[in-house]
Order: structure tokens, then sequence, then C-alpha cells
């Protein structure tokens, strides 16, 4: 018998990147829809799956992509991008007249929890429409819907995380008394897979929600105990604009403000389940469905062990494929400014290697720290990523991942690290750090596609500072480079002696 084969849209997001191994290790054949292959191909399960390169919005990516499917996966929205509910009933539109066309026997989607009357945020009442018009479709189809997801990695999750790990006292909105009942990213998996063999009959959204139903004042003092901190000490105060709370919540956390905002939003809303319908179909595993506690205990693990397999941040791409690339020629698209250092070392170009893909987070970039702590805040002021976001794994870095305020853009190992920024510029920037051999050079190139007279300024105004900045840092990632050559080899020798 054929397996059944599954199209999942989002699989470089947060649950999409972790529902794919799951419905490869449960049978399932998987193709996914993505812009760009590159954004999949470092995955540990890129060799196992199908790629249709393509976007949502697009109906004829959307018809290649859709073709022989038998259940469809929607798991993408525009969540922190500007006119998101606008572009989320475009594309849901089209995804529902492809899989109608295409002869999809199931779509499965994942959506927000929907409180019983009351104003909707724009991010709530944008996932509720998008899943109606998913079960209009004419295609059976389960809308699940959920409130905070806990995981490492989710948004949800890290914004709770770092609010309550940075701010032993906290003046904060009267969001805070809101009644949350979230749910674990292991039992929404454990949903998602199963929905793929529900019987063609079923067309409802199903509320999921874990055991139990918290305030966000309770989860932060709860995620406090579990984390081994002092409780909290959270002051409400009557008033507190949703724009403001979410300002505040992009400049302490490292979810930024574009998405925060929503965010915030949906948390004046209380969200717990009406029904768990959801049993008659997909009953509750023996153990029952983790609870708050054990889901912290869980992602908090992760953490420590960096094996977040995938992160909100990874959904985000600055840019459209008809932006200029560093590679394009002077002449292409306009001015490129570039700053191109090279330095000679005695280093290995593997050891060489490890530095340049550790490069960022906790590991640093390797020159004056001030002027990029500096810089981070600048873009956190004004909306941005900052550096807040870190990194995924300390060691190893994927196409598509973000880091700090970059985005891996192009990995090829042993030679080339691409960066792209993702900072607030009036431009388009690259970091390029590289491997050249015969004798082995560290090179290094930061490039600049102004946009406007602003972006022209932008760069003459900072490149006094490039001296000091990108200078010291190829001297002192060819320094790092020989210090941890240096160590192998003693290490080695001594083992050997």
């Amino acid at each position: 018998m054929t397996p059944t084969r599954i199209l999942v849209t989002g699989a470089s997001g947060y649950v999409g990147g972790r529902l794919v191994p799951e419905l490869l290790r449960a049978g399932y054949q998987v193709r996914c829809l993505s812009r760009s292959a590159d954004r999949l191909r470092d995955h540990p399960w890129a060799a196992d799956v199908e790629v249709a390169i393509g976007d949502v919005g697009d109906p004829q990516a959307l018809a290649a992509a859709l073709a022989g499917v038998d259940v469809a996966y929607y798991l993408v929205h525009a969540l922190g991008q500007g006119s998101f509910e606008e572009r989320d009933r475009s594309a849901a539109e089209a995804f529902a007249a492809g899989a109608r066309a295409a002869g999809v026997r199931r779509i499965v989607y994942l959506g927000g929890l929907i409180p019983r009357g009351g104003d909707l945020s724009p991010h709530l009442r944008s996932r509720a429409e998008v899943g109606e018009i998913l079960l209009a479709s004419g295609v059976p189809t389960v809308a699940l819907r959920a409130a905070i997801i806990l995981g490492s990695g989710s948004a949800s999750f890290e914004m709770l995380r770092y609010l309550t790990e940075r701010l032993p006292v906290m003046i904060t909105p009267k969001w805070v008394r809101s009644r949350i009942q979230p749910i674990a990213i292991r039992d929404v998996l454990r949903y998602l897979v199963a929905c793929a063999e529900l019987p063609p009959e079923v067309n409802r959204t199903f509320d999921i929600g874990g055991p139990d139903i918290l305030t966000y004042a309770q989860m932060m003092q709860r995620y406090a105990k579990v984390a081994n901190l002092r409780p909290r000490l959270i002051v409400p105060v009557p008033q507190l604009s949703p724009w403001l709370s979410a300002h505040w919540v992009g400049v302490v956390t490292p979810v930024p403000g574009a998405l925060a905002r929503p965010l915030v939003e949906s948390l004046r809303n209380e969200v717990v389940c009406d029904e768990h319908d959801i049993a008659q179909y997909i009953p509750d595993p023996p153990e029952g469905l983790l609870g708050f506690d054990r889901a912290v205990e869980l992602a908090l693990k992760k953490v420590r062990e960096a094996d977040v397999a995938t992160r909100w941040s990874n959904a985000t791409v600055a840019g459209t494929p008809s932006d200029p690339l560093p590679t394009d020629p002077d002449w292409a698209g306009g001015s490129l400014y570039v700053d191109e250092r090279e330095r000679e070392t005695v280093a290995s170009p593997e050891a060489l290697w490890t530095i340049i893909e550790g490069i960022g987070g906790a590991n640093g970039w390797y020159s004056f720290p001030l002027a990029w702590a500096v810089r981070g805040w600048l873009d956190r002021a004004v909306g941005g990523v900052g550096l807040r976001r870190g990194r995924r794994d300390q060691a190893r870095v994927y196409v598509g991942e973000s880091l700090d305020f970059w985005r891996v853009e192009e990995r090829v190992p042993g030679e080339l690290l691409r960066l792209r920024a993702e900072m607030r510029l009036p431009g388009l920037a690259w970091l390029e750090l590289g491997i050249r051999r015969d004798p082995t050079r560290y090179h290094q190139r930061a490039v600049f596609h102004p946009h406007g007279l602003a972006g022209h300024l932008y760069w003459w105004a900072v490149k006094p500072l490039h001296g000091v900045v990108f200078g010291s840092m190829a001297r002192n990632i060819a320094r790092a480079a020989e210090r941890a050559g240096a160590a192998t080899d003693e290490h080695s020798a001594t083992m050997v002696g």
C-alpha cells in the first residue's frame, strides 16, 4: 500500500520544523513547501523529504506542491509583517482553492484559541478567519486551536522566559491577570500527527490545551520556581497601552516589537478551552497531557543542552528574491559598498572554521564588544531585533536560522558563512566570513546596498568605525583559531604521552 503523502507548509518555522520528523517517524511521505530549498537543507531530515519551491500565495507553485498530496498541513502566518491580516486572508484563500482543485482529502491547520465573546485582538481575529476559510474550502479540515505553546524556541514561551528571568520586579499591565490554558509542544505535535488519519466526515475546530489554567502572572511565578529563581514581585497597573506593553516586551526580550505587539494584544483575551472533543478521536495519553511545570522543565533542559530543534525566529526572513545579492557585480541593483579584509594564519582550516561557525550569541563577535552592544541597543530602540536572539546552538548553524541580528544566508562547511543583516538599516547588508587555502587565510567581507540618500549617508557615517570593528574582528578571529588549534594539539600530545 502506498504511504500517505503529506505536504507541510511552514516547515522552516517553529512548529513545522518539529512536525516534519514526527511525520517521517510515523511512516508518511513528506513534501515541504518553501520559498527556498536552502532554508531546509541543513535540517537533519532534509534528505528524507521532497522540497517544493514556492509561496503559499502563488497558485502555480501551490498546484505543483499539492499534486498527489493526501493531507496538507497549513502552518504559515504573516505575524510580525505589515498588513498581516490581509496577507493571511489572501494566502488562506489561495491554499483552500489549491487543495480543493488538487483533490486533497484533508487539511490540518493550527490556529489560536478563540475566547467566547469580547473584542478579539487582530492576531486572534486573523487566526480565526484563516480557520473559517479552510473549513469552508470543501476539503475536510481540522482546525486545532491552541493558546500559548510551551516549548524551547516558541515565541510565546521565549517571551515568558525572558520576562521572568530578567525582571525580578515587574510593573505589569492588567493582562497579566488574564487566564490562559497553555499546552506543551509535545502534545501539540501528537495531535497534529494523529489528525492525518481522522475520518473524512470530521470538518470542525477543536480546542486543545494542557491540564492547567493559569494567569500570566501565575505562569511567571511557576516558571521562576521551576527555574530555581526567587519569586517574582509583580505589580499590576490599571493602564498600560498594548503599544507600550509591546515596546517594553521588545526591549526586555529577544522578541522584536513587530512580533511582540500582536502577541501582547492577544493576551488581553482570556484563552481557555471550551471543549475537549478532540479526545473522542485522539485519546489522551495514559499518563495524561503534560502539565505546565513538566513542560517548562523539558523546555529548559533543551535550552541547557543546546538541543533546540527550531525557534520562532527561524520563520522570519529579511528581503525578497528580487533583492540584490552580495555576489552580484557592483553595477547590479545600484551601488554596493564593500569592506574587505584578509589575514594569513598558522591555524588549520578546521580550527578556523570552528571559530567562524561558532560566532555570535554567547561566543561574541571578536571585536569591540561595546560597539556591538550599542548597535544592538539602538536597533531595539527603533523596534528592531537587536542582539538578544542569540544562537540556537553554540557550535553549529543552519541556513535560514537567526544569529543575533543576522540571518544565515549561506553556509559552505569549511569555506564560507554568509550572514544577512536583519537590524533596522537604510539598505541591505551582509557579512561574509570565509577561508582561503595555500596558505590558510581568513577572508572577511562586509557588503552594504544603500537605499536612497539615507543609505549612502549611513555608510559614510559608520565607515570610520570599520577599522576598529572589522579590522579587530579579522585579527581576533585568526588569533582565536590559532589558540584553539594550539590547545587541540597540546591535548592530543598529552593523550599520546
